[in-house]
């Protein structure tokens, strides 16, 4: 074969590639700690399908999606079903779930007590306020028997939910992100596994009582609905559902962080 036809040749099979041969950058906003580090995990795996993965870190639960309905990202990964479901209503989103990722049982911490049981009456105890997250911990601590709440109550109770407080606890709602940083000042706080690594705390070893990993807390990767039958979203999913991941994962957080594909 000549040069000139080697040439055309080569040209033509670059043409027939798919779109994501060409590499393509993907901005991924997650919060800081196991989720920002399992997507550095994920990363080395994606670039071998055409996608460049640029991690963004929030700080907090809001901004993440406002980022990415507004299109200053394509994608993140930090939530729950029950908090993107939450904020959709809220706020009007057009984002959505594409793929189940991992669950971190929140735990119940202490620097006081030892147990649930050594809490005395009046106790104060942490929560965080966002509506998803501070049902959740008030779920939580009506499966461990501290309190009761509204039947049929669902995945967002309140305070005022509450119908039995035996131990008369006070409940502080703070942004979920400071519960590391509360528990000199509380007798207890729920904190999510996340901010719980980011505070120096071990979800294993730490909790004085822990959430049953099994439920709806599930995370997800979401990306706006007009993106999700788009390549690079089944090659994100497929870079993040890999043997190497899951051994990763494990391998790093001991448990507690669990995989859920």
């Amino acid at each position: 074969m000549s040069l000139k036809k080697l040439g055309l040749a080569a040209l033509l099979s670059i043409a027939a590639l798919p779109a994501l041969a060409q590499t393509q950058t993907i901005r991924i906003g997650a919060t800081p700690g196991p989720h920002a580090q399992i997507l550095e995990a994920v990363k080395p795996i994606a670039a071998k399908k055409g996608l460049d993965l640029k991690i963004v870190e929030f700080s907090d639960y809001v901004v993440p999606n406002t980022a990415l309905a507004g299109g200053d990202i394509e994608a993140n990964s930090f939530q729950n079903q029950p908090y993107l479901d939450n904020q959709v209503a809220d706020r009007g989103f057009k984002i959505e779930s594409v793929a189940l990722t991992v669950n971190f049982p929140i735990g119940i911490y202490s620097k006081k007590h030892k147990s649930l049981d050594a809490l005395p009456n009046g106790a104060t105890i942490s929560i965080p306020n966002d509506p998803t997250n501070g049902g959740r911990a008030l779920l939580l601590l009506q499966d461990k028997g501290l309190i009761k709440l509204k039947d049929n109550v669902g995945f967002k109770p309140t305070p005022i939910d509450i119908t039995d407080n035996p131990k008369k606890i006070k409940f502080v709602e703070i942004e979920a992100a400071q519960g590391p940083r509360v528990l000199e000042d509380v007798d207890a706080s729920v904190i999510n596994t996340n901010y719980a690594t980011a505070g120096g705390l071990d979800p294993v070893k730490d909790p004085i009582a822990r959430e049953n990993p099994k439920g709806p807390y599930v995370n997800l990767i979401a990306v706006r609905s007009e993106d999700k039958n788009k390549p690079w979203v089944k090659a994100l999913v497929e870079s993040y559902h890999t043997p190497e991941v899951k051994q990763f994962i494990e391998e790093k957080f001991k448990g507690s962080v669990l995989t859920s594909w």
